[in-house]
């Protein structure tokens, strides 16, 4: 299998590893909450870990294993809690569960920059971990499960990649950031726009869970977030030199790869349906 994959061009491996990957997610999303709290938490832990990864290879020294333990531990609790099987109160075992990063640092006597490695296995949890917690706090609004939402922002994340990559490649021609992402273009960035605005459209009329207003803006949200979102994914990896963050997903790099626009998108997307909504 893997040779067959190698043997392809990276336009067909993007387009397997898409479909296998979407089929995946989507049968996680719609089998019943418990298989997507489980499908994200392993996902953020993968891109966690992809994450904690780089920096080493930087030459710090983040608590890797302790650190996606305990973004996993954020991302359960935030399960828990939003389906009402616990109580809003054990939000504050976060505190205690990460402050012991500190306490552990305490006792590495080689890490001779202990307090920057403490920062970097702290971002670990903020820059992965909790925007995977929020969408499951988004789909579990009022304790009632609402597969449809996060499958919505997916699919305008999803249009809004795919019309750019295409756009870009066919019509790229003025860069849009060129210092971080020598390879994006306004025009890549205007075919994604118009792409994810189609799904929003269709979401207005097939998905009652939100109003047509609603979608919108969400489909807004994350047409400017996630490109953002991965322009500080590009910013990251060129601070330490390397073109994919990985190679788990064929065509496509790494988690970190795969996922950058979400983790920028959905703090904001969650923020507006929690005022909005």
């Amino acid at each position: 299998m893997k040779q067959r994959l190698a043997n392809m061009t990276n336009l067909q491996q993007r387009v397997v590893a898409a479909v296998v990957g979407v089929l995946v997610i989507l049968f996680c999303i719609w089998y019943q909450d418990w298989t997507f709290a489980l499908l994200f938490c392993v996902i953020s832990a993968l891109t966690q870990l992809e994450f904690y990864r780089l920096l080493g290879l930087d030459g710090f020294q983040p608590l890797t294993v302790y650190g996606t333990i305990v973004g996993c531990f954020v991302c359960a609790l935030a399960f828990f809690i939003e389906k009402r099987m616990i109580g809003f109160d054990n939000y504050f075992l976060i505190c205690p569960a990460s402050s012991m990063i500190f306490l552990i640092k305490l006792y590495k006597k080689r890490d001779m920059k202990p307090f920057t490695n403490i920062g970097f296995t702290f971002l670990g949890i903020i820059y992965v971990a909790v925007p995977f917690a929020l969408l499951i706090v988004m789909a579990l609004r009022g304790g009632t499960y609402h597969p449809m939402i996060i499958l919505g922002c997916l699919l305008l994340l999803w249009a809004s990649d795919i019309g750019a990559y295409f756009a870009g490649t066919k019509f790229g021609r003025r860069k849009l950031f060129e210092r971080v992402s020598p390879k994006k273009s306004w025009e890549g960035a205007l075919g994604g726009a118009a792409a994810a605005a189609l799904i929003a459209l269709g979401l207005a009329f097939y998905a009652p869970e939100l109003r047509p207003w609603q979608w919108y803006c969400v489909g807004a949200i994350i047409v400017v977030t996630g490109t953002y979102g991965d322009l500080v994914e590009s910013l990251f990896k060129r601070s330490i030199a390397i073109k994919d963050s990985g190679s788990s997903i064929p065509g496509h790099g790494g988690f970190l790869d795969r996922f950058d626009g979400l983790l920028l998108a959905a703090p904001f997307i969650i923020t507006f349906l929690k005022l909005f909504t």
